[in-house]
């Protein structure tokens, strides 16, 4: 039985991971085209029809393209960076929970299951550790990827990322944990499960409902984690030509994209299980199971539930190229400023309020026991609701203000002069 169960799991585990290498090509196809119909373009339309056949063009591309190693760089660690940036990208995908809970009965290749199964590749009980693990172990690739390669502009790119992923990180694991802290669990699966019904009959019991805040501090740290624009500081091509792979060529330099676009679909999975109900397919449920969506279900289930999920993660891969191709770049002081004086002292006040509720529900206080979701989601508001009150109060600063030099033709005063002889 164990080894049927084990065989299952690394077919799933191997069919996930290369469905999703498949799948970030025709991400990069899918952004190319995102970005040419916000700029009014056309896209990729020569290979193949509609451009279909492009990303495999820029696969055939990469390989052929020559091996460049600079003289200066260190090359085992060089050719070492992209490997460990890609290795916990690759390994984060493994706790999402995909396709809910295979019931009792049902066969696996003519072998009935004696007990029920979790449909993921893994599915421990610290999976939310997991996640935060991944995402800290991915900066070591891109310290070691400008630091190897002996140049300025890719040794500046990976100091601006290490400074950039260590201060996002830590808002990415107080949104997190206020989800865990309410939930009472780290397993993805069972956080999913909690949401599988609904406020009052009609709003899906989904965290994005009760933790708004942390929704928008997670969503905009796993966008700064991914390096992706509007905090792609990292490889600015205005100031550090590429950033911390400038020196990299050919497959060494897909592989940092690859990195990139499977953190997209990684972070996109754990803010579908955290905060968007997972698997759970609202309004539609009583439909089609005339109740609400249980976690236990046969195949027919299981592939919808897997479909749903897929769909849920490919609409916010498509919100991460509609923010990329929309909102300007930060300056890098703006870009610390938003983690260390906005985001981190929201997340804490919303990871301690949750802790408050926590406790009450735990001392067996009526109201928190029976609200303890509004509760936090009241608390939410009333936070949301002080930051804008201290964002308004707050003296904007002057940005690219003319300062008056001697001799120059910005200096006010030489301008009045000036006006005051033509008038005359």
């Amino acid at each position: 039985m164990n080894y049927v169960f084990l065989a299952c799991q690394v077919a799933i585990a191997l069919a996930i991971m290369h469905g999703i290498l498949g799948a970030v090509a025709y991400l990069i196809l899918l952004e190319r085209k995102v970005a040419s119909w916000i700029q009014d373009r056309i896209g990729p339309n020569r290979a193949g029809p509609h451009g279909l056949l492009q990303p495999i063009a820029d696969g055939v591309k990469f390989i052929l393209k020559e091996e460049f190693i600079p003289k200066n760089a260190d090359k085992s660690l060089f050719i070492l960076a992209p490997i460990l940036i890609l290795t916990p990208a690759l390994c984060g995908f493994a706790i999402l929970p995909w396709g809910g809970v295979l019931k009792q009965g049902s066969s696996i290749l003519g072998y009935i299951t004696p007990t029920n199964w979790t449909v993921t590749a893994a599915d421990p009980s610290i999976g939310v550790l997991w996640v935060l693990a991944m995402a800290g172990l991915s900066t070591y690739g891109i310290v070691l990827g400008g630091w190897a390669s002996g140049s300025k502009f890719s040794f500046l790119g990976g100091l601006r990322a290490t400074a950039q992923m260590l201060s996002y990180e830590i808002p990415l694991a107080l949104a997190l944990m206020s989800v865990v802290l309410l939930s009472g669990s780290m397993n993805l699966n069972e956080i999913v499960r909690d949401q599988a019904h609904y406020f009052g009959h009609i709003l899906p019991a989904w965290n994005i409902f009760i933790h708004p805040i942390a929704f928008v501090i997670f969503t905009t740290t796993v966008f700064a984690e991914a390096n992706r624009a509007p905090f792609d500081l990292a490889e600015c091509e205005a100031e550090l030509v590429g950033g911390y792979h400038t020196e990299y060529s050919s497959m060494k330099f897909a592989l940092f994209f690859l990195a990139e676009y499977f953190s997209m679909v990684t972070g996109a999975g754990v803010a579908v299980a955290l905060f968007l109900g997972g698997w759970h397919l609202p309004y539609l449920d009583h439909l089609i199971y005339g109740h609400t969506q249980t976690a236990e279900s046969g195949w027919l289930g299981v592939l919808l539930k897997f479909c749903v999920f897929a769909g849920k993660i490919g609409l916010f891969c498509f919100f991460y190229m509609w923010i990329r191709w929309t909102l300007p770049r930060f300056r890098f002081d703006q870009l610390m400023n938003l983690a260390w004086r906005g985001m981190i002292p929201l997340a804490l006040a919303d990871f301690v309020l949750t802790a408050v509720v926590v406790f009450l529900k735990q001392t067996d206080v009526p109201f928190a026991v029976q609200y303890g979701s509004l509760l936090v989601f009241l608390f939410n508001i009333g936070l949301a609701v002080a930051a804008i009150l201290i964002l308004s109060q707050h003296k904007r600063p002057a940005i690219n203000e003319r300062v008056p030099v001697p001799g120059s033709r910005y200096n006010p005063e030489l301008a009045r002069r000036a006006l005051a002889v033509e008038g005359a």
